[in-house]
């Protein structure tokens, strides 16, 4: 073979082999150790939380029971050595096999400490009284055997505790509130919990509701409405709420002018300050169509929840002279003068619509309002 041919065929061969070995990719077997993959998710409002982990049990592989082995043995306690990569000071990887990993959509606390948006790798180090939880920014290592400290974002100190035997190490929000949650590593006798807290949940909504209301979302009045809703809860304001109010009322091809539409403007008014526009606009609400008596009740309500007594006994009155007799305009008055102070009216009315409860739940709650007012009124 001439030399030309033989440095390519020689070449071509070299070519192939380098080839083949960067196509080559792990064939699906059973994990090591028969440690099974699982992961968890929670919401904490608009933030997502995720742990991926493998999860080891108390019986090993040869079927011995490690009870009371686990902690301080299997999973020694502090910072140990490997024996592989030369990582003499390492942190437990926080289950089995590969890197535990921890990511969150959006920054949140852990523990009080930041923690940005993000994938990373979990381990801790264990302690008889007090445990460390670390965070580190290489969420794809092979367990621990990688560990720097240079990669660290984030470690934190908590405190472990007694739990319900656990055979499968498991990962378990044990706790989960709007703004924040609690999740524990839950292994034989003993949790490990965190807690992740949202900063600011109310800002996060903000934000995504803004966004909505740049796309096709914004063409529904249902969602205007409930804009304008959220920004009045919050106090985000009025001058916001007042225009995605007036879009749910009035806009070409969007808005529906209903009491629902009309009542949340009527609100939006009075954070305004505008009285004047508030007076119209419940005028308006109170004489729109397909109205309901149980409607008008709540918003009167409403009302008087922000500190509107007089505004909410109008729309009381009004609710008992449009839909007279019906439930619940008569403790609706009741109501009214409750709120305007005038308690001997307050249970002459409670009295009157006692007949009325539609079932025992409002029946009883007449009654324990009608021995408030007695007692209120007799200085006990």
């Amino acid at each position: 073979m001439r030399p030309l041919l033989r440095t390519l065929a020689a070449s071509s061969l070299a070519l192939l082999i380098a080839t083949s070995s960067a196509l080559a990719q792990n064939i699906s077997t059973p994990p090591s150790g028969d440690n099974q993959k699982a992961s968890v998710s929670q919401w904490i409002g608009l933030v997502k939380v995720t742990i991926d982990y493998s999860s080891p049990d108390v019986h090993s592989p040869t079927g011995e029971d490690r009870t009371g082995h686990i902690w301080g043995e299997l999973v020694p306690y502090g910072m140990h050595d490997l024996g592989f990569n030369d990582c003499k000071s390492c942190p437990w990887r926080a289950g089995a096999n590969e890197n535990t990993a921890f990511a969150v959509s959006h920054d949140v606390t852990i523990e009080g400490q930041p923690l940005a948006a993000g994938r990373y790798g979990l381990h801790m180090v264990a302690g008889k009284d007090e445990w460390t939880v670390i965070f580190t920014k290489r969420a794809d290592a092979w367990g621990s055997y990688f560990y720097e400290p240079s990669d660290e974002a984030l470690r934190v100190t908590v405190k472990p505790s007694a739990c319900e035997y656990h055979e499968w190490l498991t990962y378990e929000f044990t706790d989960r509130q709007p703004a924040q949650a609690t999740v524990a590593l839950r292994w034989e006798k003993l949790q490990v919990p965190f807690t992740i807290k949202v900063p600011d949940a109310t800002a996060l909504y903000a934000a995504k509701i803004q966004d909505e209301m740049h796309s096709g979302k914004a063409f529904d009045w249902w969602n205007l409405d409930a804009a304008a809703q959220f920004w009045l809860q919050h106090k985000l304001g009025a001058k916001q709420a007042v225009a995605w109010a007036e879009k749910a009322v009035a806009q070409p091809g969007v808005g529906n002018e209903n009491f629902q539409t009309l009542s949340t403007l009527a609100m939006a008014h009075m954070a305004a300050g505008d009285e004047a526009a508030a007076t119209r606009t419940i005028d308006r609400a109170m004489a729109s169509g397909g109205l309901t008596a149980t409607a008008m009740h709540g918003f009167a309500r409403q009302l008087q929840g922000i500190g509107r007594p007089k505004d909410a006994m109008r729309v009381f009155e009004t609710n008992a002279k449009r839909f007279n007799g019906q439930w619940p305009t008569g403790f609706g008055l009741a109501r009214g003068y409750d709120g305007l102070g005038e308690t001997a009216k307050a249970i002459a009315a409670a009295k009157k619509a006692l007949p009325s409860a539609p079932d025992e739940p409002n029946r009883r709650n007449i009654e324990a309002f009608i021995t408030r007012l007695e007692k209120k009124a007799s200085g006990k």
